[in-house]
């Protein structure tokens, strides 16, 4: 079993402090490394249990405080602000990201040059901005993000990098016009992409403390949505991240 190492790791955008999280197999070279970006819950213990899940496949992983101080808002009164003023202010909004991918890139267990951002919910969206205005990242992977989210315009983005979208068919916060605009602006930009959609399925479809989709109109914990999203990600991470599956030339191998 790997022995995971765990640190706390602060850094600062505009005035903001942060309080970012590593975990990392315990010594190791730098490792590829996964960018982690919470949901609107903040970084809590939902999102550092899947930073150590990805840690025991490996990677280094950096857990970004996008919210700052650690805040953890726990209702709808408390999140609708902080996305709010996340989308009022779009550049704030990426550099606030791109300053989590810097702490990332600093910190000596971590390959700089190989690293992707993995994001649920408002992080998913948060990690498909970061890509879309240059961020260096070989790959990014949105867990029922929230693609409504999300602004036009793909020209910037890394053109080798690969993208992966695990979406709810039901998701209101990701319709299938949301779904097409977002496919269509990556497609023109020659990324490479995947889009994993699963029938029944509503928005925070990984998160067992949302209702059970029968009994909300927006949210659904659904625990084979959820296991079908973590292969998924298992195996694009691998890809991108390791060159596990594909050829020299980034062919999949058959």
């Amino acid at each position: 079993m790997t022995t995971l190492i765990t640190r706390d790791v602060a850094y600062a955008h505009d005035g903001v402090d942060m309080i970012g999280m590593l975990v990392a197999p315990e010594h190791a070279d730098p490792k590829p490394a996964v960018l982690l970006f919470h949901d609107a819950f903040g970084l809590g213990e939902l999102a550092i249990a899947w930073a150590h899940d990805y840690a025991s496949l490996g990677y280094a992983v950096f857990a970004a405080d996008v919210w700052g101080g650690r805040t953890q808002p726990t209702s709808v009164e408390e999140i609708g602000p902080l996305i709010g003023s996340m989308l009022a202010d779009r550049p704030r909004w990426h550099a606030r990201s791109a300053a989590a991918l810097s702490a990332a890139q600093a910190l000596p267990e971590i390959d700089a040059t190989r690293i992707a951002a993995v994001g649920y919910c408002f992080g998913g969206s948060t990690a498909l901005e970061l890509l879309r205005v240059g961020a260096d990242l070989r790959a990014v992977v949105s867990v029922h993000g929230g693609l409504d989210l999300l602004a036009p315009g793909w020209e910037s983005a890394r053109a080798d990098a690969s993208v992966l979208i695990c979406t709810g068919a039901d998701d209101p916060m990701a319709t299938a016009e949301q779904r097409d605009s977002l496919v269509q602006g990556i497609d023109s930009a020659g990324l490479d992409w995947q889009l994993d959609l699963y029938s029944g399925t509503r928005h925070a479809f990984t998160n067992p403390v949302v209702p059970r989709a029968a009994n909300h109109p927006v949210l659904g914990y659904n625990a084979r949505s959820a296991r079908r999203a973590w292969l998924s990600t298992e195996r694009l991470l691998a890809e991108a991240l390791r060159g596990e599956g594909v050829d020299p030339d980034g062919a999949p191998l058959t």
